[in-house]
């Protein structure tokens, strides 16, 4: 078997490529804007010549077993990504058969959620488990659900949307997705921004917050001042973390689960996040589940984790 495989993730910003090995080191890496070019052609023929300057630097050519892409929408049974709500390209695009035919090396291809369960799975705290469901928690919700082994496609390849559980079902806040009160626009990053302005303007007590311009407010601040003993900053974590521990509680009666993973920014937040979690999924366990299933963080270097992910998909690729 050829020894390393190349892992690709397209972002809405970049485009993240690395060459990896069977243990799941990366031996090299690199990146490219994903929005630079108008059409998917030009951008395919970018990424083609830097990742062919890639494989050839690492004495790579002609050992790469297949290749593994993970991208926003992007369906494993069909290999087209069919809406690409972050991409700069007209959808559908058939990904898998374009990459298979430019790099004349078998292609596989899922949604950046599922390649990182796949990742976590292979080469990080996912391994030796059957039974998991990965979140991720960055600009949006994404999930990846993993049952005996295997990952849950659902029968047109997009199962496994947690982040679009609706979460508040009055008044909730309006979703990208166009329905309101989803996982999501409580529990990202954006969210968690989004709660912070809603906190300032609804309390009139006072918080290092205030000191920034309240349009431009980003996660990263309000983990900032919460660190620093702010309380509204505090609560604003807390009100987060209990709405991401009630989901969890509910999902555990899908698959019952033996862990969620947390992986993405907001997941460094530590205690802040993962104390009023652990509370509102405990308060929230229907009996028999109570007390099974763990909340493990992600063992994945972020810079690493999107390229191990969707490499981990390069092995299966035929």
């Amino acid at each position: 078997m050829k020894p390393y495989v190349l892992g690709i993730d397209i972002g809405g910003t970049n485009t993240v490529f690395g060459l990896v090995d069977a243990r799941g080191k990366v031996i090299a890496s690199s990146s490219i804007k994903t929005q630079k070019h108008a059409k998917f052609e030009d951008y395919l023929d970018e990424l083609y010549t830097e990742a062919t300057r890639l494989i050839e630097a690492n004495d790579a050519t002609d050992k790469v077993h297949g290749i593994g892409v993970g991208a926003p929408n992007a369906n494993y049974y069909t290999g087209m990504i069919d809406d690409g709500v972050n991409l700069p390209w007209p959808t559908p695009i058939p990904l898998a058969q374009m990459f298979t035919e430019k790099f004349g090396i078998p292609t596989a291809v899922t949604n950046d959620a599922n390649a990182a369960a796949l990742g976590e799975m292979t080469y990080g705290a996912a391994r030796g488990l059957k039974d998991f469901i990965m979140i991720t928690l960055g600009t949006g919700v994404g999930s990846g659900i993993v049952i005996n082994g295997q990952i849950v496609y659902g029968h047109d390849g997009f199962a496994g949307e947690l982040g679009h559980m609706i979460v508040k079902r009055n008044n909730g806040r309006l979703c990208g997705c166009g329905r309101t009160g989803c996982l999501e626009t409580y529990c990202s990053a954006t969210g968690v921004a989004r709660t912070a302005r809603e906190f300032l303007e609804a309390r009139n007590e006072p918080s290092l917050l205030r000191n920034l311009d309240i349009e431009t407010i980003t996660s990263k601040d309000v983990y900032d001042a919460a660190i620093s003993g702010d309380k509204l900053a505090n609560d604003v974590f807390t009100f987060t973390g209990t709405i991401l521990g009630q989901a969890l509680a509910d999902m555990t009666v899908f698959s019952s689960p033996e862990a969620f993973i947390i992986f993405g920014g907001l997941a460094k937040s530590g205690d802040l996040l993962m104390r009023p979690l652990r509370e509102a999924m405990d308060k929230n366990m229907l009996s028999i589940f109570k007390g099974k299933p763990k909340v493990l963080l992600s063992e994945l270097k972020e810079a690493d984790a999107a390229v191990l992910g969707a490499s981990a998909l390069g092995w299966e690729a035929k």
